[in-house]
């Protein structure tokens, strides 16, 4: 018996506009389950950034993470870069369940296929500036099983 990811957990911060610097995406939380059963058996996550709240929980319907597609925002030049906004997961039952929608960019290329599924996670976050432009998370590596 072999553990899977199947549920996702986002850290966002909402859109603040006017009133303040966005980063978006904060963080991604991958939680462990046995392929027979829906209880919880550990977490995967990486680095996280300080702004935002946890999302509630996104899972697969049926089965486990098997690829995955990230939301970024290009370079604003002047303006108010977020980076990373977003997270869609492929689920191994062919359904996909999007990490609560941020605002910025557009969706990449799905990755490859993780025939077994996701069982690591590796994250690129900036370190809060104090004056500037902070982006928060701005890549993350998906590790197959």
């Amino acid at each position: 018996m072999t553990e899977n990811d199947d549920k996702e957990h986002i850290k966002m911060e909402k859109q603040l506009g006017s009133k303040g610097d966005d980063t978006a995406l904060n963080g991604i939380k991958l939680y462990c389950t046995y392929c027979t059963s829906t209880d919880v058996v550990g977490t995967i996550t990486s680095t996280v950034g300080q702004w935002g709240d946890w999302t509630p929980i996104s899972w697969c319907p049926r089965g486990n993470y098997i690829r995955f597609a990230l939301r970024v925002e290009k370079p604003q030049g002047d303006g108010d870069d977020t980076a990373a906004s977003s997270v869609k997961m492929g689920c191994s039952d062919n359904s996909n369940v999007e990490g609560h929608n941020g605002h910025w960019g557009e969706f990449g290329k799905w990755s490859g296929i993780c025939r077994l599924g996701i069982c690591g996670i590796r994250t690129r976050v900036e370190k809060a500036l104090g004056r500037g432009d902070d982006t928060a998370l701005n890549d993350v590596q998906f590790e197959c099983c």
